[in-house]
């Protein structure tokens, strides 16, 4: 059976950008593919994508930065657009590293990202790989999960009461982001929760101002997106059931889909063998045809 432990994550680097810094983990070489991690308690780019990685570092250069206020990257407050401020951050990172276009894989709070980014910088991303992400406030069959608020309520939950404790951090990850509970890592469990525990991290956590800038809803700007995008979605996703994602590929201008089955909102830590084949037969695909 696969081994789903990411293991020890490497040292990296960190990069400044518009006076803020990023911190980033590079593998392997060939053309650029960024690996956004989504937004849960903890979420880190070595923690959501350290084992499927490896494989797309074979024959890409894999370049997986902690978003801002995740990880070692800095925990500023954010103030206006959330979505448009990362996306406007994430072509000031491409800057620095010298990549003038590139695929982005990403996962929920990363692909939301990334669709603003290509939306808004259409000549910077060559295609997206979507799981798991809410660039919209609505279904198309009834009213999302607590009315799409189900992960900020989650980390309400988890940093409140007693504050995080590793049985949350198990419980929120067999809740909310795996189909197997028994296949998750304890040493991704442990990995989340210590980095849960960070000073800026549980400093955001506290306030009630909205310190990651002003929610967004992508609407307009999914009508912008023409570059080929493969929504990869787990059939058990906790937050938005499938035809969420039905709905997003007719949204932007050259959409498809793939339902996993056996997976729920993080398909790529769940299922890294069958994620990085359905991803990998995406982004060989001639860039014309797809």
């Amino acid at each position: 059976m696969m081994n789903l432990d990411p293991g020890p994550a490497p040292e990296g680097r960190k990069l400044s950008v518009a006076g803020r810094e990023f911190h980033l983990i590079e593998m392997g070489e060939g053309a650029p593919l960024f690996l956004l991690h989504g937004g849960g308690p903890g979420c880190t780019a070595w923690s959501d994508f350290g084992v499927v990685a490896r494989m797309f570092a074979r024959n890409r250069r894999c370049i997986m930065p902690d978003l801002l206020q995740y990880g070692r990257s800095d925990k500023q407050v954010i103030q206006g657009p959330m979505w448009t401020y990362h996306a406007g951050m994430m072509v000031g990172l491409m800057d620095a590293l010298g990549v003038e276009r590139a695929d982005f894989v990403c996962n929920s709070w990363g692909g939301t990202i990334a669709l603003c980014l290509a939306a808004h910088y259409p000549d910077r991303v060559r295609s997206l790989v979507i799981t798991g992400s809410m660039p919209v406030f609505y279904g198309p069959l009834a009213p999302l999960p607590e009315e799409g608020r189900r992960g900020r309520n989650a980390r309400d939950v988890y940093y409140g009461g007693e504050g995080p404790t590793l049985e949350k951090m198990r419980a929120l990850m067999a809740r909310l982001e795996w189909h197997d509970a028994s296949r998750i890592p304890e040493t991704t469990v442990r990995m989340r929760y210590e980095q849960s525990l960070d000073e800026g991290e549980m400093a955001l956590a506290a306030r009630t101002d909205g310190p990651r800038g002003d929610w967004q809803d992508l609407t307009n700007e999914l009508a912008k997106v023409a570059c080929p995008t493969l929504f990869c979605w787990g059939l058990q996703d906790a937050f938005l059931t499938p035809d969420y994602p039905m709905m997003l590929t007719r949204m932007v201008q050259r959409g498809q889909l793939h339902i996993l089955d056996a997976a729920s909102h993080h398909l790529q830590e769940e299922r890294p063998v069958h994620y990085h084949q359905i991803v990998q037969s995406f982004l060989d695909q001639p860039e014309d045809a797809r």
